[in-house]
C-alpha cells in the first residue's frame, strides 16, 4: 500500500521491520516482560520448541537509532532501485541486532539478573511460529550507516534493572 502511494503521489515512504524489540517501556505481552515477571514471582516460564528457538533480540535504543536515521534520510524520487526493490521513492529496511541468539542464552541472562533460576515449562512449537529469526540489516547499514550497538549481554540486564525499579520488584 505504501509503495502504491509512493508511486501515485510521489510520497517518500520508508517501511521498517523491527526484530524482537525489548527494553524499558516495551510491550508487557512480549517474552522479555513475561519471563522477567514469572521468574521474579517463582512461576514457570513457557519455552516453546523445547528451547530450540533463536531470535534477533534488538534493544529499543538501537531501534530508535534506526528510525531516526530513516526519518533523517527520505528516499529520493530518482528512479533508482531502493532497498526492497522499488524504483519509486519507497524503500524497506530491517532494523535488528543482526545476530540470532539462542533463547536459552537469554533465559540464562534473565536468571542471572533476577537472582534466581527459572522454572521452565518446555512446550512444543506453536503453530505459525518459526524456530529462528534473523534481521539482514545490510541495506540500512549501507544506505544510512545504521549499526546496532547493544548486545543482549548489556540489554537484558539493563531491561531487568529497569523492570525491577519500575515495578518495585
Amino acid at each position: 500500500m505504501s509503495e502504491t502511494y509512493a508511486h501515485l503521489y510521489r510520497l517518500p515512504l520508508t517501511g521498517l521491520r523491527f526484530f524482537t524489540v525489548y527494553g524499558p517501556w516495551g510491550r508487557p505481552d512480549m517474552m522479555m516482560w513475561i519471563f522477567t515477571r514469572k521468574i521474579l514471582a517463582g512461576e514457570p516460564i513457557p519455552v516453546f520448541n523445547h528451547g530450540e528457538m533463536w531470535r534477533d533480540f534488538t534493544y529499543i535504543d538501537d531501534i530508535v537509532t534506526g528510525v531516526i536515521a530513516a526519518l533523517d534520510s527520505p528516499p529520493a524520487n530518482d528512479g533508482a532501485e531502493k532497498a526492497g526493490g522499488s524504483t519509486k521513492p519507497h524503500r524497506l529496511y530491517n532494523i535488528g541486532n543482526n545476530r540470532s541468539e539462542p533463547l536459552m542464552k537469554v533465559v540464562g541472562l534473565l536468571e542471572q539478573e533476577c537472582g534466581r533460576k527459572a522454572t521452565i515449562d518446555f512446550q512444543p512449537m506453536q503453530p505459525g511460529d518459526v524456530p529462528r529469526s534473523f534481521a539482514d540489516i545490510e541495506a540500512i547499514r549501507r544506505d544510512l550507516g545504521f549499526e546496532p550497538s547493544t548486545a543482549i549481554e548489556q540489554g537484558v540486564p539493563g531491561f531487568v534493572r529497569w523492570y525491577r525499579e519500575y515495578h518495585g520488584a
